[in-house]
């Protein structure tokens, strides 16, 4: 199966760092080379090798349980049914902020953030969830998929109480199966070397960016994040 040849000419101003650079696309990547069924997938990368078929698990092992105890950061990921919206939202927390209830289920506390609550809405029409987890240092990730729903149950809140804040609720998840994912990705992105930093300097502010897009006050927006990390944060 052959690609599709793009015609790409760009034009670029005096492109020192946060000047805009104009992109014109003569042609298209044309859908002639999409890989559109199973067996196109198949046929195109062949099929998983050895043990690598039967990775998935029902339950966490003793190795998911330590992985996730070490984890101070996950990525959650839900989907609305029929052709709504996906969602990809991270939580993080001290190490172990995830708690796990038994061999098939976890819990997530919900602290406070930006109130869309996209995820919420996602899981009530569709309660599968994808989950994966990272540990800082570690190249492996942890991956988990299963069925999610929102608890306020006062007991399990109280488990998940950090600085004196309970959480307002918590993300309970029913485990379909759970596998390592080998570190490839975080190797080639040589992630957790702390020379790949990008200086602040870089890369405008949040409040930079939404005075770019809404034309709001930067300043204003930045002083009112500041605030917001110091006093809400749990």
């Amino acid at each position: 199966m052959n690609w599709s040849v793009i015609d790409v000419s760009v034009m670029l101003t005096d492109c020192s760092l946060g000047d805009r650079v104009s992109i014109e696309l003569e042609d298209s990547i044309m859908p002639d080379g999409d890989i559109k069924s199973v067996e196109e997938l198949v046929e195109h990368y062949g099929e998983p090798r050895g043990h690598l078929s039967e990775k998935e698990k029902p339950a966490l092992s003793n190795h998911c349980r330590n992985f996730i105890t070490l984890s101070p950061f996950c990525i959650l990921s839900t989907s609305a049914v029929g052709d709504g919206p996906a969602d990809c939202s991270p939580r993080g927390d001290a190490p172990g902020f995830v708690r796990v209830l038994d061999d098939t289920t976890i819990a997530i506390p919900d602290r406070p953030g930006n109130r869309r609550t996209d995820t919420f809405h996602n899981i009530i029409e569709n309660p599968e969830v994808a989950v994966m987890f990272m540990v800082p240092g570690l190249n492996e990730v942890l991956r988990l998929n299963g069925r999610a729903r929102l608890s306020r149950d006062a007991g399990l809140l109280k488990t998940m109480v950090a600085n004196g804040k309970t959480p307002l609720a918590a993300l309970v998840i029913d485990i379909r199966y759970v596998y390592f994912h080998c570190g490839k990705a975080v190797i080639r992105s040589d992630l957790w070397n702390s020379e790949n930093n990008v200086d602040r300097k870089d890369f405008p502010t949040l409040g930079q960016i939404n005075a770019d897009w809404y034309g709001v006050d930067a300043d204003e927006i930045d002083a009112q994040l500041v605030r917001d990390y110091a006093n809400n944060l749990y």
